[in-house]
């Protein structure tokens, strides 16, 4: 670990106000920490919503699908991620596409198409660059080089599933969002754990992961419940300066329709 990095623990640990068993677990490619075998195959349907602090009487609904697919690539194992935001109206359906090894979870690809335009990357471990393979690609020129290897920050939910969570555990973990600003480390604290009731009444024991901060001068706080048995990524409450989100996984997952079954 080196020193920017360890002071950086030490000044995160001690505003969250960690006892002093806690232990602060720093999640690096290089380290593979994750445990993928816990990445399962399949079709995740996730319902999320938005509660604005304006009109507390409205919700705003989108169904998020995220499917998790074991393929290769240039004769290498990888996992491929193919998501889908649906809405309300074309405008806010978002499609994200990503390729990451097997083997530790590291980002080859990815991809985001909003409206009629896609921004893709190829993804190293010391660097990120514009796809010229994607046409009209408004990020081809785009390079940024990195101090080491990052995780994808847009797949949170499935490196949550894959993190060795236990009871007063830490995480720094090196997250990139594709195009913007450098990698970080983010803190991740498990704060208890908590029996979940899910579809059918069903109860599940869950850790609960949170990370917080202030954006903008607006304090948030992001919480998560993931399965201590299965491992899966259950439940999802944010706290903003402008309202709330929840995500919530459904048990019977819907596929698109049109596309499986076109006329």
């Amino acid at each position: 670990m080196n020193i920017r990095l360890s002071i950086l623990i030490i000044i995160l640990s001690a505003f969250l106000g960690l006892a002093a068993h806690a232990q602060v677990d720093t999640i690096r490619l290089s380290d593979k920490r994750l445990s993928t075998s816990f990445l399962k195959p399949g079709l995740n349907q996730y319902l999320v919503y938005y509660q604005i602090f304006k009109k507390p009487k409205t919700l705003i609904f989108s169904i998020w699908l995220r499917d998790v697919e074991i393929a290769k690539r240039n004769g290498e194992k990888v996992f491929t991620i193919d998501q889908h935001w649906y809405g309300d109206d074309t405008s806010t359906y978002y499609k994200i596409y990503s390729v990451n090894r097997a083997a530790d979870f590291a980002p080859i690809f990815h991809s985001e198409t909003e409206l009629d335009t896609t921004s893709a990357y190829n993804w190293y471990s010391d660097k990120i660059v514009g796809a010229d393979t994607i046409p009209n690609n408004p990020q081809k020129n785009f390079s940024l080089r990195f101090n080491s290897a990052n995780f994808n920050w847009n797949l949170d939910i499935e490196t949550f599933e894959m993190l060795p969570l236990a009871a007063d555990k830490v995480f720094a973990i090196n997250f990139y969002d594709a195009g913007l600003d450098p990698p970080q480390y983010v803190i991740y604290k498990v704060i208890g754990s908590e029996i979940l009731t899910i579809m059918a009444n069903q109860k599940v024991d869950c850790w609960k992961l949170r990370t917080e901060g202030d954006k903008k001068g607006h304090h948030f706080t992001e919480t998560y419940w993931v399965s201590k048995d299965s491992h899966e990524f259950l439940k999802e409450e944010d706290s903003y300066a402008t309202g709330y989100r929840y995500k919530i996984k459904m048990q019977a997952a819907t596929p698109d329709l049109i596309s499986r079954y076109p006329k």
